[in-house]
């Protein structure tokens, strides 16, 4: 059976676990806090980075949340993530960067460094204001998802793919540590209830991160 080695508020692992849901894969949490830079872990993923997925009876180890999702892409062939066209599918893979990258270092990383890692790993004091960059960025952001969903049913396109998820895998993480104002923002917020209720997202709502708990609207579906 699949092991999936993350901690509950990786939004890379999160991105992974959506997927999964969708397609209906199966696997095994087990939890991993890389700021320790456990030995064994570091011996599968030299980088020390999660999500990391292991089938130890096939022998096959899978590191980086993108190369997770193509795996399963090519070899499940349930809801299908990453479709249409060249084109729809390099804007997908577009729109994943964005978030894996752009929105996880304006918002998400910082918002995890100050709120999360600060307090269990090094028990200081967070930076107010690395904290109101981050959720002054987080604005701008949800701008632009407002501009994609003015255009589109869905953030690449006319369906659900894996940039929904991806998004939506960030953007949760941020909502969790308060980094989100949502007012304003309605096109947004109206396509992120829609993915919470999905049945993929509910095991992330149910979950708590040790001395660090969410807003109250967090997990309200008509926040």
């Amino acid at each position: 059976m699949w092991q999936l080695y993350q901690f509950p508020l990786c939004p890379f692992s999160r991105k992974v676990r959506l997927l999964l849901g969708e397609k209906g894969v199966g696997y095994e949490l087990v939890r991993e806090s890389p700021w320790l830079r456990r030995d064994e872990f570091v011996d599968m993923n030299p980088t020390g980075q999660t999500p990391v997925m292991v089938d130890a009876d096939r022998g096959i180890l899978l590191i980086d949340s993108m190369a997770i999702a193509e795996y399963f892409e090519e070899t499940i062939d349930k809801a299908v993530m990453i479709n249409g066209t060249a084109t729809s599918r390099a804007e997908i893979r577009r729109l994943v960067t964005w978030f894996d990258t752009h929105f996880y270092h304006d918002v998400t990383g910082p918002l995890l460094h100050e709120r999360m890692v600060k307090r269990i790993a090094q028990r200081a004091t967070p930076d107010a204001k690395a904290l109101r960059e981050a959720m002054k960025a987080a604005v701008g952001h949800l701008d632009y998802t407002d501009y994609l969903l003015d255009h589109r049913q869905w953030l690449g396109g006319a369906t659900m793919t894996l940039a929904d998820l991806t998004a939506a895998a960030q953007i949760s993480v941020a909502d969790y540590l308060g980094g989100i104002d949502w007012k304003g923002h309605d096109q947004t917020a109206r396509w992120y209830r829609g993915l919470k209720s999905r049945p993929s997202f509910r095991p992330l709502l149910a979950e708590r991160m040790e001395m660090i708990g969410p807003p109250a609207h967090y997990d309200n579906l008509d926040f």
